[in-house]
């Protein structure tokens, strides 16, 4: 409202020849009501607001931010806002604050930055800080609502402490029930395992390496679908199972269908697994595998095949009948099976990423013939960054050898004069393999076994000798379908030690049935040559 006078020529007298003042009035009561508005606004805030003008100067606070930072409103009021910056950050955040002058725009809480406040005290505590400009009659307002986060972030510690907590337990599990495979002594072999570095912890991935009759090698490799320590657990008993069942002599198909069956009766769980039995001496590898990713070849010319082998649903479906295949290898053939944290990504073709596998397969291959360095250049190609990975990586290597490993038989009757023929063919064989040094404990172990051949099935009987790459693997077979059970024996006993000599002495040994019969045997590796000796110490001539 505004009210104004001015002289008129028919006004009254008095009023010509009195001085006149012309004046404006506002009404200002809209104003102040805004003001008050937002005043109570501001108090009723949940966070901390300050405001601030364009030079940095607090110009309004609420109660929240007296109880935030400990301050009394008077001692902010007319202050820089810096004081409620940690001395550390003091410098950047006057340019920062320079640039959002110049680039005005609303930043949400939240916005991903670490930010601290400073309390009168002293202390620092981490905070989320929203910024809004304000356009008014005497410029630029900048607001701030400023968050204590301490509590959160001290929350979000303690879930990541026990979330490392529970994988660490998950990873020391899994490794424990998975083991460190030994090398087998019939093929070459390059195996590597990297547990999910990021995610929601440790997967199942397992593989195995079997020792069987004959020279053959038993290549397991599975992924139980979940993560942490059910996954791990259930991981560790599908490992034993299968181990148990390989050792049995079980075709890969049998130990398909066990495991199949084993894993149906588990809840909720799905699994994928490959099994392989490769016969070095054969030069073939028979496979059955369940949902698992397709095995490649990588033949003697560095290229790369898939093998041609049936794949179908994982274990734990049920009803399906798992289909094997065998076939035949070139010598220098190297198998290559891994698990799909090796080859899967959330925005990636699987189909793409196999490609991807083969061609850093032949490029590791042309670089090196040496099967540990192509793992690590196949890994280090494919998984740049080993801790970003949020699943299990497991990669295995297996080189069919150049030439079958050479083998010796003969058949024995079963008098109890074979035991001792047998120890003659043993020695002799060995000798002309080079193995002498094998001999009197593979003439034990060998004794004892047809020892019992002779007293119990009173048949003849096959005694066959493999010379592998680093060891011997001897075998013994009759006409019996009673396979060997351990038994403690007495004090005074005169026999039923044999087993446990077994046991005892040999690297590794196994039985199973035949069609005829069965098939006891034991393998022993050679001992590492020694260290050449130093040279000896001579005078220098003078």
């Amino acid at each position: 409202m505004a009210i104004s006078s001015r002289v008129v020529d028919d006004a009254p007298h008095c009023l010509r020849e009195c001085p006149l003042t012309s004046a404006a009035v506002r009404d200002l009561t809209d104003r102040e009501a805004a003001e008050q508005r937002f005043r109570s606004l501001l108090e009723s805030a949940p966070d901390a607001m300050v405001i601030v003008d364009g030079a940095g100067t607090i110009t309004l606070v609420n109660a929240q931010t007296e109880q935030v930072f400990g301050y009394d409103r008077g001692e902010l009021l007319g202050r820089p806002v810096e004081m409620l910056v940690p001395a550390r950050f003091r410098d950047l955040h006057a340019v920062h604050r320079d640039d959002y002058a110049a680039n005005q725009q609303v930043r949400p809480m939240g916005a991903g930055l670490e930010l601290y406040g400073l309390r009168k005290d002293g202390r620092e505590f981490p905070v989320e800080i929203s910024l809004s400009p304000l356009e008014t009659a005497d410029g630029l307002l900048v607001s701030a609502a400023v968050r204590d986060v301490t509590d959160r972030r001290r929350a979000q510690e303690e879930l990541t402490r026990l979330y490392e907590q529970q994988r660490h337990v998950a990873l020391t599990l899994q490794r424990s029930l998975m083991g460190t495979p030994s090398e087998p002594s019939g093929i070459d072999t390059a195996s590597r395992y990297l547990p999910a570095g990021a995610g929601a912890g440790v997967g199942g991935d397992w593989f195995d390496l079997i020792p069987l009759t004959g020279g053959q090698v038993g290549i397991l490799i599975g992924d139980v679908m979940g993560r942490g320590l059910e996954a791990a657990a259930v991981m560790g008993q599908l490992r034993s199972a299968a181990r148990a069942l390989a050792m049995t002599a079980m075709s890969p198909q049998q130990v398909m269908q066990a495991l199949d069956a084993f894993v149906t009766d588990l809840p909720d769980q799905l699994v994928t697994c490959c099994y392989l039995v490769v016969d070095p001496t054969a030069r073939t590898v028979t496979v059955c595998s369940a949902g698992h990713l397709p095995i490649l070849l990588v033949d003697p010319d560095d290229r790369v095949h898939r093998l041609p082998a049936p794949i179908s649903v994982p274990l734990g479906v049920g009803g399906v009948d798992h289909r094997q295949v065998r076939l035949e290898i070139v010598p220098e053939s190297t198998l290559v099976l891994y698990t799909d944290g090796l080859v899967e990504t959330p925005r990636s073709d699987i189909e793409v990423q196999l490609a991807a596998l083969a061609d850093r397969l032949r490029t590791a291959f042309r670089t090196t013939s040496d099967l540990q360095q192509a793992a690590d250049q196949v890994l280090s190609a494919l998984l740049p960054d080993t801790t970003a990975h949020a699943d299990d990586v497991t990669l295995l290597l297996a080189r069919i050898p150049t030439a079958p490993p050479p083998t010796a038989q003969t058949r024995l009757d079963g008098h109890p004069a074979a035991v001792g023929a047998a120890r003659r063919f043993l020695t002799a064989t060995l000798r002309s393999w080079h193995c002498a040094q094998l001999t009197d404990t593979a003439c034990l172990l060998a004794s004892e076994l047809l020892t019992n051949t002779v007293r119990h099935t009173r048949g003849p009987a096959t005694l066959r000798l493999l010379r592998t790459r680093d060891g011997l693997t001897v075998e013994v077979t009759d006409h019996s379908a009673d396979l060997p059970r351990p038994r403690r024996a007495r004090s005074t006993d005169e026999a039923g030690r044999g087993l446990a000599i077994l046991q005892a002495l040999a690297d590794a040994w196994g039985a199973h049935p035949t069609a005829t019969g069965k098939t006891v045997w034991f393998s022993l590796r050679l001992p590492s040559p020694p260290p050449d000796p130093l040279p000896a110490e001579t005078d220098a001539p003078m």
